[in-house]
């Protein structure tokens, strides 16, 4: 099951193959190579224990999760619980999930519509584009979604919402170029409720994490959105480009200090054998990764689900 702002909805039965063919760079970045390196050992030594520290550290899980991981291994072996290196594949992969289920919780459950998602993220991190691909999903859910084009500074930002809005069938709440973005969200908001839209997904202006004028506008729009819907934004998503890896880790850190993000989009997944970044910002941020983006498709933005993220990187 897959939990939503409007509750549990059954996960498609092809996602996990959608989610196995875009993790394939990843599975060959840390599982190949977490099985050259226990190839043929039997004793778990300093040696060996160097070799799954660069595994782990070059994939971007990050020194703090990798040193947490050798540390429960270091433990078991002295206290004889664990004296085999054909065993420390499934410990490694044990430990994964349990960082990642620690990290979910389901989001704030939405009483009465609309339901309204902040999308944020700086530029080229695939912001827009993933705003389309969650009014895709949503309208194959059978919700309504009115999309809010707030990134009123990118040049064509509207625009390129508005040619998702195209493909999707979802209307674009918009003003002209400069707009005040919180007055946007206003309008938009304000229209949502009357027309009793599901979801209204709020596109904002792409930001640099060390731009404070634009992050204090970030927070204005929080304000603005609680005004006309009690307890909005229901979601904030932070977009995350997978390639940037322990870079992403910094962005995360800095907007979930300025701008409540309750949740991740990691996007370009497919392109990366760093997917141990996903590992990183749940484990030190306690984030809850949403989604994933695979691929360029309008379908290849899936759910995230903890047990099929690991299940489909360490089996073929």
């Amino acid at each position: 099951m897959i939990q939503t702002l409007f509750g549990s909805v059954e996960q498609e039965p092809s996602l996990l193959e959608k989610l196995k063919s875009g993790v394939q760079k990843t599975r060959a970045g840390l599982v190949s190579a977490l099985e050259d390196a226990l190839q043929g050992k039997k004793q778990i030594d300093a040696d060996l224990l160097d070799e799954l520290e660069y595994t782990l550290i070059s994939s971007d899980m990050g020194v703090r999760t990798t040193n947490e991981i050798l540390e429960t291994i270091r433990g078991r072996v002295e206290r004889h619980q664990l004296n085999d290196a054909g065993q420390l594949q499934g410990l490694i992969r044990e430990q994964l999930l349990e960082i990642l289920q620690s990290s979910e919780h389901a989001p704030a459950r939405v009483a009465e519509p609309p339901a309204v998602i902040l999308v944020v993220g700086v530029n080229g991190s695939g912001k827009t584009t993933t705003i389309g691909k969650l009014a895709n999903r949503f309208k194959k859910e059978d919700h309504s979604v009115l999309l809010c084009a707030s990134d009123t500074f990118r040049a064509a930002a509207i625009e390129q919402l508005e040619i998702w809005g195209q493909r999707t069938g979802a209307p674009v709440s918009r003003q002209s170029a400069g707009s005040d973005p919180s007055a946007v969200l206003f309008d938009a908001l304000q229209s949502a409720r009357a027309r009793k839209y599901d979801y209204v997904i709020v596109d904002t202006a792409g930001r640099l994490q060390t731009k404070e004028n634009l992050m204090t506008e970030l927070q204005k729009m929080g304000r603005t959105a609680k005004k006309i819907i009690p307890g909005a934004p229901h979601e904030v998503l932070l977009v995350l480009d997978a390639t940037t890896g322990q870079n992403g880790l910094e962005q995360a850190r800095r907007f979930t200090e300025t701008s409540g993000v309750t949740g991740v989009v990691l996007t370009k997944l497919d392109g990366t054998a760093k997917g141990g970044i996903v590992i990183a910002i749940a484990r030190e941020l306690n984030l809850p990764i949403r989604y994933i983006g695979v691929g360029e498709k309008a379908d290849d933005l899936l759910p995230f689900d903890p047990d099929a993220f690991i299940s489909s990187i360490f089996e073929k």
